[in-house]
């Protein structure tokens, strides 16, 4: 991929790198804990699937309060909050929580540069928990619902002519009290229940734009015709405006090109051998997207795209497998909660975010299960570059039956009793407008191989109908309709949960049959733990090698199901999580927990079952 060179700008108003700031004491905490500069958090581009070359980060410090919910902006703040870290964590250096009860303001200062001018200015934020009101000196540039979903506001006509702006956000998130998707998060948590997150939990920057530019990007690749399909989304209803696509390879050579009138679809044929992406070879091309007013370029992008094709067929026995390229690939990788004893939501640093990820492509595995929460885009690009499928979960919300559930995960299929949570007009709405956001959102990344609208039974409704509607928005990938849930003939995939080991208990001729999830298998290791006297797993062992030949064994029976149809499978996980203790990883990731040689090896085994 080609880099492009940013200038980081330093927004006036950002405090000094002497500004006392300092985690909050008392929680474990990651080894780039240490690292974090105030002046300088997350500081890599925000979204590299569309990127501009000159933005503004408005991470660091900000002020903030904790104020009853319906008052107006405080006149004084409670102190200074570490954006884009959520409240109630440690790296935010507050560590309060918040509730349905109150409001969380934040405000800073910020300047735009003098070379913008002319331009219009974007705010973008790549996510805020949960709901969310925005003004610019004093004056409100918009709001927004949806606590995994980046969204961007015009502020042109709120900034001020000379000298510094005043950005002021207020978020509500009234955790589990909600409709709205929180995944793990509760207020009381324990077991497979997490801490809360509150506000602003990824970056937030500006970028000058056109007056007419573009807004988003829809590439679709399609091997079988050797073409890439590219949206490009416009601010614009001009029918004069010409949307041009230029393809390059990886040294840097234009590989074909294409253009279309602003409103239709840029059709760009590729090369008969155009290089395929997969795990073993996650090759991507480069793209420059730019907008063409009377031949002359008002605003470009820089993107990439891969040739790649996810799909199902049955083989020569006539079980029906998951196949990447049009051929059947064994998928296989660990539950990702995407969780930090630090951040909560928010990895401390880059390196710490792709650690994990690089983690999971060390121990041989070729994919991950995003599990019910949505990460950065700086994730999903990484996750494209490493070669790493991805599962996507939709972020679970409006169930109250599983609140404070120390029981394995439907250890019991017992459990299944095919009802369907009667949610309200309201609650309905918000999951459909989240769900489309979020595949709207990722629908670029290649990594992505499959949806998945519900995890179990949590907040599970109208399962047919979601599912139909998922395929319908996005043909180009696979729909798990209800991972472990209540099982409705519709989607591509029948999705299994067993703990801890793994078991085919049910099985569909004509769909994938998948074990989505399954192990969990604990084991504690002092002095790397949430809470000293409060740890869980499915099983819990006392020493790496009986967790390592536990695993092993599990794995052994895994690859004689494979002979008998499971097509993919899903670990119980990356790392512990509070007191959750059955990761790979401490949640401080710093110590392995199991022999990775021998999690390496049979690993490998799986991801090749259907290669031979």
């Amino acid at each position: 991929m080609n880099k492009i060179f940013i200038t980081a700008l330093l927004a006036a108003g950002c405090l000094s790198a002497s500004a006392k700031y300092a985690p909050v004491e008392g929680k474990i905490m990651t080894p780039w804990a240490d690292s974090i500069d105030v002046n300088n958090v997350r500081g890599e581009y925000p979204r590299p699937i569309m990127e501009r070359s000159q933005w503004v980060n408005l991470n660091g410090l900000w002020d903030y309060a904790i104020t009853p919910a319906h008052q107006a902006l405080p006149s004084s703040f409670d102190g200074q909050i570490l954006v884009p870290f959520p409240v109630e964590s440690a790296l935010s250096g507050v560590g309060k929580e918040v509730g349905a009860a109150n409001e969380l303001w934040y405000q800073r200062e910020f300047s735009v540069p003098s070379a913008w001018k002319g331009q219009d200015v974007l705010l973008n934020f790549g996510a805020v928990d949960w709901q969310c009101d925005v003004w610019v000196n004093g004056v409100k540039v918009g709001s927004h619902q949806g606590g995994y979903t980046p969204f961007s506001m015009n502020i042109t006509p709120a900034l001020a002519q000379k000298g510094t702006n005043r950005l002021t956000v207020k978020v509500w998130d009234p955790s589990d009290d909600g409709n709205q998707p929180r995944g793990k998060q509760v207020q009381k948590p324990e077991g497979i229940w997490y801490t809360p997150v509150t506000g602003i939990w990824q970056t937030v920057w500006i970028e000058p734009v056109a007056q007419n530019h573009i807004s988003a990007l829809r590439t679709t690749p399609d091997i079988d015709r050797n073409k890439l399909s590219v949206g490009v989304i416009t601010n614009a209803s001009d029918p004069s405006l010409l949307a041009q696509v230029k393809v390059y390879d990886a040294n840097g050579s234009l590989v074909a090109e294409s253009a279309a009138t602003n409103g239709h679809i840029v059709e760009v044929a590729m090369p008969a051998d155009a290089r395929l992406w997969s795990p073993d070879d996650p090759y991507l091309y480069d793209m420059e997207v730019s907008l063409l007013s009377n031949g002359k370029e008002i605003d470009k992008v820089r993107s990439y795209a891969a040739m790649r094709k996810f799909s199902k067929a049955r083989d020569s026995k006539g079980i029906v497998r998951l196949e990447l390229n049009n051929k059947p690939l064994f998928q296989y990788g660990p539950l990702d909660q995407g969780w930090w004893p630090d951040g909560l939501y928010t990895a401390p640093t880059y390196s710490a975010m792709i650690w994990d990820v690089d983690r999971t492509k060390d121990l041989g595995f070729n994919m991950i299960r995003k599990h019910i929460k949505v990460e950065p885009a700086t994730w999903y690009t990484y996750c494209d570059r490493a070669g790493i499928i991805v599962w996507q979960d939709m972020p679970s919300g409006n169930f109250d039956g599983h609140k404070g559930r120390v029981v394995p995960e439907w250890q019991n299929h017992k459990y299944f009793d095919g009802t369907e949570l009667a949610r309200s007009a309201e609650s309905e709405a918000i999951y459909r407008q989240e769900w489309q956001e979020i595949m709207d959102c990722l629908y670029n990344y290649p990594c992505i191989s499959t949806w998945v609208p519900f995890n179990e039974a949590w907040g599970q409704f109208k399962t047919q109908e979601i599912a139909d509607w998922t395929k319908a928005y996005d043909s180009s990938r696979l729909v798990n309709p209800a991972s472990g849930g209540n099982f409705y003939t519709c989607g591509d995939i029948l999705d299994l949960h067993n703990y801890p080991g793994p078991a085919m208990y049910l099985y569909d001729a004509t769909r994938a049959n998948v074990l989505g999830e399954y192990g969990g298998i604990g084991y504690v290791v002092k002095g790397h733990i949430w809470e000293p006297d409060r740890n869980w797993g499915y099983i819990q062992f006392n020493s790496s090698k009986e967790v390592t030949d536990e695993y092993v064994k599990y794995a052994e029976q895994l690859l004689d199901l494979v002979a008998k149809g499971f097509t993919a499978a899903v670990y119980t996980q990356t790392t512990d999580v509070e007191v959750e203790v059955n990761g790979f990883y401490t949640y401080d990731r710093k110590v392995s927990k199991m022999d990775e040689d021998r999690v390496r090896a049979i690993n490998r085994r799986l991801t090749s079952s259907l290669s031979d």
